[in-house]
């Protein structure tokens, strides 16, 4: 997830350290902080990796400071994970969150329709945070008020997303011709 957030905001533009930082954390900060002792081998990684590139380049102050840019390796790289994303990608709500805000940058509307058919097929899939062996528990069926919420926020979410997924999928249908 983060390695998939520095290459699509680094698509967007280059960018020096503490603001990709800061970037990645108003996308994923709320659920998981980014601090420097994980951004900062992540980067050396996708550098090592071919991915990234670093200038020094002057500061607004006095001292230089380190711009990252993405390096063709890393066009292509970023291409891949939003062509075709692992499956956890798909099926938790904070990395399909990642994948979803940088998808405008996979070129091909077929290729963008194929990724959410992906997620509309798993969330079409009868699912449950509670089960009474192998059956989804509905929040109707709990006496417990706060199980009654979390089922019903998430059902409502739910039901959100897939009417934006099926409107979303049509669009791009359209967009890609027959």
């Amino acid at each position: 997830m983060l390695e998939l957030a520095i290459l699509g905001f680094l698509k967007e533009g280059p960018a020096h350290g503490y603001e990709l930082r800061t970037k990645v954390a108003a996308l994923t900060g709320h659920v998981r902080p980014v601090a420097d002792g994980t951004l900062y081998p992540a980067i050396k990684r996708m550098a090592g990796a071919g991915w990234i590139t670093r200038r020094d380049e002057p500061g607004a102050a006095a001292a230089p400071r380190r711009v990252l840019y993405l390096a063709e390796a890393g066009e292509r790289e970023l291409e891949r994970r939003l062509r075709d994303p692992d499956p956890l990608d798909l099926s938790d709500e904070n990395r399909w969150f990642t994948l979803l805000a940088f998808l405008r940058h996979l070129d091909d509307p077929a290729a963008q329709a194929g990724v959410l058919r992906r997620r509309l097929a798993f969330l079409e899939q009868p699912a449950s945070f509670f089960y009474d062996g192998d059956r989804p528990m509905r929040a109707e069926e709990f006496g417990d008020p706060f199980r009654q919420g979390l089922l019903s926020i998430a059902r409502a979410t739910s039901r959100a997303e897939l009417a934006w997924l099926h409107a979303t999928i049509d669009s791009l249908d359209r967009a890609a011709g027959p």
